[in-house]
């Protein structure tokens, strides 16, 4: 098992509380943004929450974003539910946002599942930042990822979630 990831600081229990409050209230009036900076990732069947995820832009005056997953328990790593959830964010983000061309994905070089999440979807390997991450105390390089919108699109001409039906 993977030990705690230490380059995105964690809230703490009030900073969730209100996090979650302001969810509820945006929820019950109608007021979520569009498009969406996240979303969460349930399971089909029990409707328990395993993950999120989420945007944030790199540089918004060349519409240039950076995408992201976490899947919180290990057991769900690896068994395609990443897999679809960020191919329809993926999709999501295109369709969402007709102005951008490309999504990026970042990740560290210990996180192997994700780098091939991130090659099974399409995205090509584009930078290596050495030792820009720490994990458990020891340097890691960051690695990004990108899919221009023509790429993905000639992947999933029907869409992503027409693919997940074959």
């Amino acid at each position: 098992m993977m030990g705690r990831i230490t380059y995105y600081p964690r809230m703490s229990k009030d900073e969730v509380i209100a996090f979650v409050e302001e969810l509820c209230t945006k929820i019950k009036s109608n007021t979520l943004e569009a498009p969406r900076q996240s979303l969460a990732i349930a399971d089909k069947n029990t409707d328990q929450l395993i993950g999120q995820v989420g945007w944030y832009w790199e540089s918004k005056e060349t519409n240039w974003l950076s995408a992201g997953i976490a899947i919180f328990n290990p057991e769900y790593w690896s068994d395609g539910r990443g897999y679809e959830a960020f191919g329809l964010w993926t999709g999501y983000l295109f369709d969402a946002m007709p102005e951008i061309v490309r999504v990026d994905l970042r990740t560290w070089s210990g996180n192997f599942g994700m780098m091939k999440l991130a090659e099974k979807l399409g995205y090509t390997k584009e930078a290596c930042f050495r030792k820009a991450r720490i994990v458990n105390g020891e340097y890691y390089d960051s690695i990004g990822y990108g899919v221009l919108r023509e790429e993905w699109n000639a992947l999933h001409p029907q869409g992503f979630e027409s693919d997940l039906k074959k």
